[in-house]
């Protein structure tokens, strides 16, 4: 709030100053060779898809559990989306869910870091094509090897909150040369200095923060193993702890509602959710939007109220 009001009091709230402090202490903590802050993670989605300069028509790659307004962006751009299939119990997609939907008109994969889980992005990239991946739920983790080109977001739900925006940014030489283009978009498009004040925030707090979510999610899973419901597979930054009910939802969620506890649908905002991608094209991402919730999870929890959480998960119906 301190950072949020000296940018107030200042009437430097448009993009400015703390904009370029934001990317130079991005840059510090990620290594990219350049970086641009968007008002939206759609501009930044835009200007990734601009840059790969993509025929009128190409399929993009995506995954069904992708946030749905990937959708809407692909069809301004006048690319057309295939969706694919998550692995078994993972929230990302695996090399094998998409060369099943690959045709010979697809240029390019999205991989969105679904819930903070990080997809074999080594493995994807040996498939010949440039990769877009998100790394808005997956801050702090580490990565298999750089994707062509990376998004953090910077909105309400993201790993790093700001209270909107998005970092657009590239590790090579070359795809920072072409992203460099775009710098200079108009004020409309940037990051003002307000939010881009709380993201540096975020960033030097994060380890700190991430920390404490570690330990709240460690007890919550020693709650869980006590249950038949189940994790995701693979390694998480605990950006989220959620949980696939193997009983019935409603009677699960009726026992937490009485706990006075709110939990969420992990994947509502999700193109599968969404009736983007069909359930038929993506059996096992629908499943999972079915039947997998998230608790509380976040550095201000207090001790009582990660215990009584803890409870409750371990005592699931």
């Amino acid at each position: 709030m301190d950072a949020v009001l000296t940018a107030l009091v200042e009437e430097k709230i448009g993009p400015g100053e703390q904009s370029r402090l934001l990317i130079q202490v991005a840059k510090e903590k990620i290594a990219f060779e350049c970086g641009i802050a968007f008002r939206s993670p759609v501009f930044a989605l835009q200007y990734a898809l601009k840059s790969l300069r993509l025929e009128d028509g190409a399929e993009v790659v995506l995954s069904g559990l992708s946030p749905r307004y990937y959708g809407q962006v692909l069809e301004d751009a006048h690319l057309n989306a295939v969706y694919c299939d998550v692995a078994s119990f993972s929230a990302v997609p695996d090399p094998e869910s998409i060369e099943k939907v690959r045709t010979k008109k697809t240029a390019c994969i999205i991989l969105h870091h679904t819930l903070g889980f990080v997809p074999d992005t080594a493995a994807i990239l040996g498939m010949g094509l440039p990769v877009i991946e998100d790394c808005s739920d997956s801050y702090g983790s580490e990565y298999p090897a750089p994707a062509t080109l990376s998004i953090i977001g910077l909105e309400e739900r993201d790993m790093l909150t700001a209270g909107g925006g998005a970092i657009l940014y590239a590790h090579g030489k070359r795809e920072a040369a072409v992203i460099r283009h775009y710098e200079y978009v108009a004020p409309e498009y940037a990051l003002p200095d307000m939010n881009a004040a709380m993201a540096v925030v975020q960033i030097r707090d994060h380890a700190k923060n991430r920390g404490k979510c570690h330990d709240i999610a460690a007890r919550y899973t020693q709650a869980a193993m006590q249950t038949r419901h189940k994790r995701f597979s693979g390694e998480c930054n605990d950006y989220a702890f959620p949980l696939i009910i193997e009983t019935g939802l409603k009677e699960v969620k009726n026992y937490i509602k009485r706990h006075e506890i709110a939990v969420e649908d992990a994947f509502s905002g999700t193109a599968v959710h969404a009736g983007r991608a069909l359930p038929e094209q993506c059996p096992e991402a629908f499943s999972l939007s079915l039947r997998t919730i998230l608790f509380p999870l976040y550095p201000r929890l207090s001790a009582t109220d990660v215990e009584k959480i803890a409870r409750v998960i371990g005592t699931l119906p």
